[in-house]
């Protein structure tokens, strides 16, 4: 049996999950633009009510793209827990926790387009193809290079930056089909993808993706001795 805890604090939202032996034991999601750092720690105890640390595997947490703040509150959280139960600690992308969650029978065999709206009026951006194998990095993309960056052939576009994306595409020809939901990443992909990290790993003998920040831009706050300017006394 394997169980791994997952969470995510990467976007309007906050959510927490638990894997167990293939399936999700349990799992609490509350959109929120603020407050994840008050609320997530209360929403793991919920979630893992009846589950000792001690039998979890590992612990998976979205590690970007994503809110600055909020991909810290959730790395942080995710380290003191994999400390304390000595178990590993496994970062999960959000393009792949959102990729991950899409239904098979939803997107119809298309490759996959996850756009992250960035709150700056662009996207953070990454493609996938048919298997969900990304087809290269994630990148910011602005309005005019949207369209450049997409696969060809049929496409499914989802994620929270789809209206961008439909307004940045306009009338240009593509086989697309939008997700209806714009959810940020869920924690129930990000355990399911932590267990299915963890099972590769283990196979491979090779290490685990760390919980390290993606951000693939710099924080809107620069730090003073960044700056070059001196703290003030």
């Amino acid at each position: 049996m394997v169980s791994v805890l997952g969470f995510d604090t990467s976007a309007a939202a906050c959510s927490a999950a638990l894997w167990r032996d293939g399936t999700i034991a349990a799992r609490e999601h509350v959109p929120m633009a603020r407050g994840h750092a008050e609320a997530l720690m209360p929403m793991i105890e919920r979630v893992m009510q009846g589950t000792g640390y001690g039998a979890l595997d590992a612990v998976a947490v979205t590690a970007g793209p994503g809110a600055f703040t909020g991909l810290r509150i959730g790395l942080a959280a995710a380290r003191g827990i994999a400390l304390a139960a000595a178990i590993p600690a496994i970062g999960v992308s959000a393009f792949a926790a959102v990729a991950a969650a899409i239904r098979d029978g939803e997107r119809a065999g298309r490759a996959i387009a996850v756009a992250i709206d960035t709150k700056r009026s662009d996207v953070y951006l990454q493609c996938f193809d048919t298997a969900r194998v990304p087809l290269g990095p994630g990148r910011v993309a602005g309005g005019g290079e949207i369209a450049a960056l997409l696969p060809p052939g049929p496409l499914y576009v989802a994620g929270d930056g789809v209206p961008l994306v439909r307004g940045a595409l306009g009338e240009a020809t593509h086989d697309i089909a939008w997700a209806e939901n714009f959810a940020p990443p869920d924690a129930a992909s990000v355990a399911a993808l932590g267990a299915e990290l963890l099972a590769a790993a283990r196979r491979a003998g090779a290490p685990l993706p760390p919980p390290e920040p993606l951000y693939l831009r710099a924080p809107e706050a620069t730090p003073l001795a960044l700056q070059g300017k001196p703290k003030a006394r």
